[in-house]
């Protein structure tokens, strides 16, 4: 069982203060506050607002990271997806994906090898072995030119990724962290008197400033972590970051079944077909390096007429840019190597980098990707206690995330609800559904249909439970209902929170 405390005191320093409220500063949140230490977690936005919430959603070992020989992030990344896998099913479920053959690309004995080689890595646990696969006898051939006659079939992960980070920092603050989002950390310097640590000042998203004293300063601003440095604490970057836009685009539902498609790309990528959200099918993604890394990104036209261009190659109808009902795209640290190369050939491993400059002791993480957050928090947090004067034991590897429960636990909460609203909530707040609906028992009890199939009661639970602040959070972070809604249908949901904060 691991320790919890409750928050500082104001007038006691906390034990870390992290910056940046993306998947790796939450999971750092998560397991240091879980073994015990007093941690404060600041995000300038929403959590999850950038590069996590703006992934290919999988939860993988990274198939073609093999082709670059980094089996030792492939064997990390496939022990995690087994570990995440079993932490929270309601965000994490495996996923089928089919590879077509195409003899001109590559020979079917490497991909065969490929696939023996990323079973047999790392525990696969219940996830069903590759295999091959008779594309004309097989649904997906249906979408498919007729001429691309064999596949291959693995498994992966699939999870809706805002959501993920949402529920490591819902575990962080129950486990005794202080989340705050919408505040800046605006400088930094070594606290006052002689005293080991830092002086932090942060800005709230009404201009006041205030200052917090932490003893371990945790720089977990993903892409713009040498900004931090460069910014806040006027310090030069340790490591150099190349910063790769992906973006991500959606049509309406095209894959026959479950299963998604991993498609070879030009200059040796690849791309993603993954059914998303029952309607739609998620493509991505493009590579595009950049110099700076906006807080609003967003897809260009080229990278939509690449993606599309790219499965034309692929597929008996292709799709056409007219198709897209959303785009998204994010901005990923990679860490640069030295290596000549594109940015597909970059490691998608993390460094952590760990100093004492002036007796304020600072960690920086560096790259990093989705699947790995839970063993890049638990490293980070092992190399902090001796910092903090006491080792402590690490304690995820087995825990379970906040909605977490036993399917026939799941299945008994509310029966009540239409099937098709009960299946979205309870995929969305797994157990926790229960503690959304309260002691209601019909759907006149959820208050005003704000807009279909979004009642007040969640919009209530939202606000009070996990840091909404306005109907962009509820709409494409919290839930995917922005896909689903219309224009008016989501004005009426912006114009419910104006009233609500009026």
């Amino acid at each position: 069982m691991s320790k919890v405390r409750s928050p500082a005191e104001p007038w006691q320093p906390w034990d870390l203060l992290v910056v940046g409220g993306g998947i790796n500063g939450a999971g750092i949140a998560r397991d240091a506050a879980g073994r015990g230490w007093r941690v404060l977690l600041v995000e300038q936005d929403d959590l999850a607002a950038h590069t996590s919430s703006a992934s290919t959603k999988l939860i993988h070992g990274g198939l073609r990271y093999l082709e670059h020989g980094d089996f030792g992030l492939v064997r990390k990344a496939l022990a995690e997806r087994e570990r995440l896998l079993a932490s929270a099913p309601h965000l994490i479920r495996p996923l089928r994906l089919v590879i077509p053959h195409d003899p001109a690309m590559r020979p079917a004995w490497m991909i065969r090898l490929g696939l023996w080689f990323y079973d047999h890595l790392a525990k696969r646990g219940a996830l069903p072995p590759c295999r091959g696969l008779n594309l004309r006898l097989d649904a997906l051939g249906g979408i498919l030119r007729p001429e691309l006659i064999r596949g291959f079939e693995y498994s992966d992960g699939w999870t809706d990724d805002a959501r993920l980070v949402l529920a490591v920092a819902m575990d962080a603050r129950e486990r005794g962290a202080e989340v705050r989002t919408r505040v800046r950390c605006t400088a930094a310097r070594r606290r006052p008197g002689g005293a080991l640590g830092w002086a932090v000042e942060l800005r709230d998203a009404d201009g006041d400033v205030h200052t917090e004293q932490a003893r371990v300063l945790v720089n977990a601003a993903g892409p713009w972590a040498a900004d931090f440095l460069a910014g806040p604490l006027s310090k030069p970057a340790s490591q150099r970051l190349r910063r790769v836009r992906g973006s991500h685009i959606v049509i309406r539902r095209r894959m026959p079944d479950a299963r998604a498609l991993l498609l070879q790309a030009a200059e040796g990528r690849v791309l993603f077909m993954i059914p998303y959200e029952g309607d739609f099918t998620l493509i991505g993604t493009t590579e595009v390096e950049v110099t700076e890394a906006l807080r609003h990104e967003v897809a260009s036209a080229e990278e939509i007429a690449y993606l599309c261009a790219q499965t034309a190659v692929w597929l008996r109808e292709p799709v056409r840019p007219e198709e897209v009902v959303w785009h998204y795209a994010g901005v990923r640290p990679l860490l640069d190597d030295g290596e000549a190369g594109g940015a597909s050939a970059l490691t998608r491993d993390y460094r952590l980098d760990l100093s004492a400059p002036d007796g304020a002791p600072l960690l920086t993480v560096w790259g990093g990707k989705l699947t790995t957050f839970r063993c890049l928090a638990e490293e980070a947090v092992d190399k902090l206690g001796p910092v903090l004067g006491d080792p402590r034991p690490a304690w995820t590897a087995r825990a379970k995330l906040p909605g977490a429960a036993e399917t026939e636990r799941d299945a008994a909460i509310a029966p009540w609800l239409p099937p098709a609203l009960r299946q979205r909530l309870a995929s969305t707040y797994g157990s926790r559904l229960a503690t959304l609906l309260g002691s209601a028992s019909g759907l006149e009890d959820l208050g005003v249909e704000v807009a279909p199939g979004l009642f007040e009661r969640e919009l209530h639970y939202l606000m009070q439970e996990t840091w909404v602040r306005c109907a962009e959070d509820v709409l494409w972070r919290r839930t995917k209902l922005g896909l689903h809604l219309s224009a008016p249908e989501r004005e009426q949901v912006a114009l419910w929170f104006q009233r609500f904060s009026s």
